[in-house]
């Protein structure tokens, strides 16, 4: 069964973790909108141009097994700053489904709005000091709860399928890896 997806990104999202994150829950058979918080062609961290399927607003009414945010500056705070994808978060967290951020996004949006708690999280290195609750602070990838957090684009492949394996389970993630000869 497909699993839905939602990665929303922004002007300045850091593109490697944002195509990473779609392409390989894509290769895992995830039905994944790439929704934009500004205009529908964004363009990125280093330049890259990249196209969403819809605008944050129109996903409000809509579930996902997981929502997780690609990284970068200016982009998390743009995530940060849409009441839409804020609604979608808190509504993620309360229903117990998984969500998902990596590298400056843990600290700018999931700490911004209160969605970690005492959770244990990770993100980039000079964010660090953000987190209330560091614990495993020199991990690649973090897991706890339903919430999934990790370090950087140098970690985006393994952030990515670590995602795989929790939506589809650890026979999936090694398939997908090994098509990738990850």
């Amino acid at each position: 069964m497909s699993k839905q997806v939602l990665v929303p990104i922004a002007d300045g999202t850091e593109e490697l973790e944002a195509v990473c994150i779609i392409d390989v829950l894509r290769r895992a058979g995830a039905s994944v909108t790439v929704a934009s918080v500004g205009n529908m062609q964004i363009t990125a961290s280093r330049g890259v141009k990249l196209v969403a399927d819809k605008k944050i607003a129109d996903c409000v009414a809509d579930k996902y097994d997981l929502i997780v945010l690609p990284g970068g500056i200016p982009g998390a705070e743009h995530l940060r700053d849409s009441k839409e994808l804020e609604i979608l978060l808190r509504q993620q967290q309360e229903q117990g489904r998984w969500y998902g951020a990596i590298c400056a996004s843990p600290a700018v949006v999931f700490q911004h709005h209160g969605l970690l708690g005492q959770t244990r999280a990770t993100c980039y290195p000079s964010y660090m000091d953000k987190l209330e609750n560091a614990d495993t602070a020199e991990s690649r990838v973090v897991v706890d709860e339903k919430c999934v957090t990790s370090r950087g684009p140098g970690t985006a492949l393994e952030f990515s399928l670590k995602l795989v394996e929790l939506l589809y389970g650890e026979e999936k993630a090694k398939e997908v890896a090994e098509a990738m000869v990850a």
